[in-house]
This record gives structure tokens, C-alpha cells and sequence, in this order.
């Protein structure tokens, strides 16, 4: 073979692997934009890839074990009511011609029920205060008396608190933009709310409500474990008409709340602001670099661990490619999470799940990590290929991926923090960007409360227009009383003290 064959054939073999890594690449993208997002395994299916290769993996010194399908359990079936208890009712009782002609010559002996669910779109109405002024009748030089003018979020405002309450939850719960709301609110109710209108009653919502996030945030922030992720909001460049990139930073505490911060970057600095500098603890956050170099600044005072989503994220994306190992070790993650499943279910606490964690999931973690580092050394897999991306980034993430293992408050990944930044997803689908920057922070506080009130079953509307009520004549002591936790633990004693009146009312009759 001539040097010129030999290097039109080398050309070939790299054009040949190019071509693969694209295809792959497609594959993926396709995927991702058309695809299922669920990253579930049927463990039927996965041993059946692992049936379909021609041999056991080599660089496996365990035998590949598809983990057992979980029992379905039958929930009992409960008589629960067709229609909610607590629903107000409109009764329209309906007699025969012959019963209205001679009401006295018929006695009643029953009654048929028929029930309809019904509905009746919200409507406007005008709040009215009325302070009469008296004068004496004795003194009659004495000047006139009336009453004080209860305190409001804003001096001769328009806008009441449930009015308010309203625009907050249908943009920020609802996803409606301002403009839409505008036009409902013109074209179905006769009400003409222009947007800039709408957007200052928005900012002057999110500064009375401020304290109480800032209150939320040192909560969150307190315990020394905190799960941190950003997503992209796209906000308005004053001047020029573009939209620029800014981030909502999200920090939650599983089982606790979730709080979000603005920054217009993704700069590792933003995190000084949203980390603050006192907090010592562990960081549960993804492979992005800008978390490394957070945590170096502090000195040590921050652990970052990892999560096992992401891996297995990467190597579900390989699956379709490399079958046989992705397959494999997708299944050995699985095992892994099945452990964190049984832990769940049975809400253990940390000490326990530490001891079930070292003796289950230890073991399977070490022989991921061999059979990774097997891969990596047989350089049988191209660094750019999918199984050969999501290799280096379980190994470069591996220091942090482990430390779950020591610690069993911590979780597995960072699920609970990316579940929180949903609603900022749905929401910018329909708004497109969140405003000029000053408006992002004023979303942060906003969606805080919101998602708050999620996480505790609150509904949000109820407790925004009784709290943007109480707050004007509040003091900042009396801020901690109007976190959503502390409102909801105040509507249970007061529905517990109505029902203990009632009974007694009920005993004495």
C-alpha cells in the first residue's frame, strides 16, 4: 500500500468517526426537543440490552444484576365525596303547580337531591370605606371627630389587597402576563387596568413583601446544607430594545423552603451574593465549574457534593449508542436509588440512612467507580463521543459524587432544587423575559412566596391579600408571623379554636 493510500484510508477512518459524533449529536438534539424527558428504565428493558450483547462487559468485576422491579401496590379504595365539603351551596327548591295552588292541602314526606358543580367567574367591586364625622351636641365649637383611616400598603392607592393578591398569582402562579391580564380585565370585566399600572402595583407589592423574604432566605441559609441551582430569564435592555440574559439563582433545603435570587450573569461571583459569607456547610450543586471556584474562595469552609442525577443523565444519553456499558451502569445506579427510594418511603433519619447507605450503596458506588476508571484507561471510547463525555464527567465530578455517603442528611441529587425552578420555566414561555433587571429581584421575591406556599399546600392567593392586609400596620418583629409557615400553623389554631367553639355551642344547645 502506497503512503498515499495509507493516508487517504486514515482520512476516511477520521471522517468515519466525525460522522458518528455527529449522528450522535442529531440523535441527541432530536431526543431533547421531541423526545420523552423522563429518564425512567423499565429494568425489563434494560436486561434485555444486556441479554443482547455478545458478551458480559469487560471492564466489570461484578456480575451485572438488573435490579428487581418494585411490587405495585393496590391503593384501597376510598368512598371519598364526589363533590368537596367545604364548597359554599346555592339551594333552589322547586314544589308542583298543584302544591303552590293549595300549599295547605299537602304535607311534605321526602325530599329528591340533585347536585351540580357550578361555577362563577370572579368579578370586580368597589371597596367602600364610609367615616362619618360627629360633632358634639352639647359643645357644638368642639371640633368634629371620625375615625382614623386604617393603615394601606400605599397612601390614596387604587388597588386593594385582594386585588393585588389577584395580579401576583395569575402572573406568577397563572404564568399571565401583564398585558394578558390588562386585556381580561378590559374586555371581560369593563375594567380598564393599563399594564405600567399593573407593573407598579406589582413592585409595590414585592417591597412590602421584602422582609418576609428576607426572613425565608436566612431560614433557608441557616441549616449548613443548602441545594443550589440558576436557570436563564431573559430581561429588557432599557434603551436599545434587546433582551439580554440574566439567571434566577434558586437555594432550597429539603424540606424546608426554596428561595430565589436575580443576578444578571452566571459569574462564579454571583454567588457571593447569593451565598452569604458567614454560611459554613455543604453546597449541593451540578458540574459547573463556577461552583469549584466559589468553594476555593471561601477557604474551605463549604463542601460541594454532587449529583447522581446529572450522571445518570449522561449516560441515558449514551444508552441509545453504547447499550451494553451504558446499560450496565445505568442499572448499578438504579440499584443505588432504589436504596434512596426504601429510605424515603420509610422516612428515615440521618443516622439511619447513613448505616443502610454504608452498607448498600457504598459498595455499588465503588464499583461504578472501577469499572469508570477500566473505561477511561482502555481509551477505547472517544473523548467526544457520549459515552466518552459522560465517562470524564462522572470521573471529574467523582471527589463530590461520593459524599452523599458521609453524610445522611444529604441527598442523592439535586431533584428538589431543579423541581423548583419549573414554575420560572413555565412562566417565561409565556412572558418571553422578565422585565428591565430591577424587575428580576421582584420576581425572586415574588415567586419565593409562591413556591413557599406550594410546598405547604397554601393557597397563594389567600395568603397574599391576608398578609399584604396585616402588613402596613406590622412591625418587623411580627415579620416572622406572616412567613407562609408560620401562617399556615396560624390558620390550623384558629380553624381548631372555631370547631372547639362550635362543639361547646353545640354541648350547651
Amino acid at each position: 500500500m502506497t503512503p498515499r493510500e495509507e493516508e487517504l484510508m486514515q482520512q476516511n477512518e477520521t471522517l468515519r468517526r466525525e460522522n458518528a459524533l455527529l449522528r450522535q449529536k442529531i440523535d441527541l438534539l432530536v431526543k431533547r426537543v421531541f423526545g420523552s424527558s423522563s429518564e425512567q428504565l423499565d429494568p425489563a428493558q434494560l436486561q434485555l440490552l444486556l441479554q443482547g450483547s455478545e458478551a458480559a462487559s469487560p471492564v466489570v468485576d461484578a456480575p451485572s444484576v438488573a435490579p428487581k422491579a418494585r411490587a405495585s401496590r393496590s391503593l384501597p379504595c376510598q368512598n371519598k365525596p364526589r363533590l368537596p365539603e367545604n364548597l359554599p351551596v346555592v339551594e333552589e327548591v322547586l314544589d308542583p303547580d298543584a302544591v303552590k295552588a293549595q300549599p295547605q292541602a299537602w304535607r311534605c314526606i321526602g325530599q329528591e337531591v340533585t347536585e351540580q358543580l357550578d361555577y362563577e367567574p370572579g368579578h370586580f367591586l368597589r371597596r367602600r370605606t364610609i367615616r362619618r364625622k360627629y360633632v358634639h351636641k352639647q359643645d357644638p365649637d368642639r371640633p368634629p371627630v371620625i375615625a382614623p383611616l386604617p393603615d394601606c400598603l400605599q397612601e390614596r392607592g387604587l388597588a386593594a389587597p385582594g386585588l393585588l393578591a389577584q395580579v401576583l398569582v395569575s402572573k406568577y402562579c397563572d404564568h399571565l402576563p401583564l398585558y394578558r391580564q390588562e386585556h381580561i380585565y378590559r374586555q371581560r370585566h369593563g375594567v380598564a387596568l393599563p399594564r405600567q399600572t399593573l407593573a407598579r402595583w406589582v413592585e409595590l407589592a414585592a417591597d412590602w413583601l421584602r422582609p418576609i423574604y428576607d426572613h425565608i432566605r436566612t431560614g433557608v441559609l441557616a441549616g449548613g446544607y443548602v441545594q443550589v441551582d440558576e436557570t436563564p430569564i431573559e430581561y429588557l435592555e432599557p434603551g436599545h430594545g434587546k433582551t439580554r440574559q440574566g439567571y434566577f439563582w434558586t437555594c432550597s433545603r429539603p424540606g424546608g423552603d426554596v428561595v430565589y435570587r436575580w443576578e444578571t450573569s452566571r459569574a462564579a461571583a454571583c454567588l457571593d451574593n447569593v451565598i452569604p459569607v458567614d454560611f459554613t456547610g455543604v453546597v449541593q450543586c451540578d458540574g459547573y465549574p463556577g461552583y469549584r471556584a466559589f468553594a476555593e474562595r471561601r477557604n474551605g469552609k463549604i463542601r460541594l457534593s454532587g449529583c447522581w442525577a446529572h450522571v445518570r443523565r449522561k449516560f441515558y444519553e449514551a444508552l441509545e449508542q453504547s447499550p451494553r456499558i451504558a446499560g450496565w451502569i445505568l442499572g448499578q445506579i438504579q440499584q443505588v436509588y432504589q436504596v434512596e427510594a426504601t429510605l424515603r418511603e420509610r422516612r428515615d433519619g440521618p443516622q439511619l440512612r447513613d448505616a443502610v447507605r454504608s452498607g448498600h450503596s457504598r459498595p455499588v458506588v465503588q464499583r461504578i467507580q472501577r469499572a469508570l476508571v477500566r473505561l477511561k484507561a482502555s481509551r477505547r471510547h472517544l473523548p467526544q463521543s457520549l459515552l466518552g463525555q459522560a465517562i470524564d464527567y462522572a470521573l471529574g465530578q467523582w471527589q463530590t459524587l461520593t459524599v452523599f455517603l458521609e453524610n445522611g442528611r444529604l441527598e442523592i441529587d439535586n431533584n428538589l432544587v431543579e423541581n423548583a425552578i419549573r414554575p420560572t420555566a413555565v412562566g417565561k414561555k409565556n412572558w418571553l423575559f422578565i422585565g428591565e433587571a430591577g424587575a428580576g429581584q421582584r420576581g425572586a421575591i415574588l415567586y419565593t412566596l409562591i413556591e413557599s406556599c406550594h410546598r405547604r399546600g397554601i393557597d397563594p392567593y389567600g395568603y397574599l391579600r391576608d398578609t399584604l392586609t396585616r402588613l402596613p400596620s406590622m412591625t418587623n418583629r411580627q415579620i416572622p408571623e406572616v412567613t407562609p409557615e408560620a401562617w399556615l400553623a396560624g390558620q390550623k389554631q384558629s380553624q381548631g379554636r372555631a370547631k372547639k367553639h362550635q362543639t361547646l355551642q353545640r354541648l350547651a344547645s
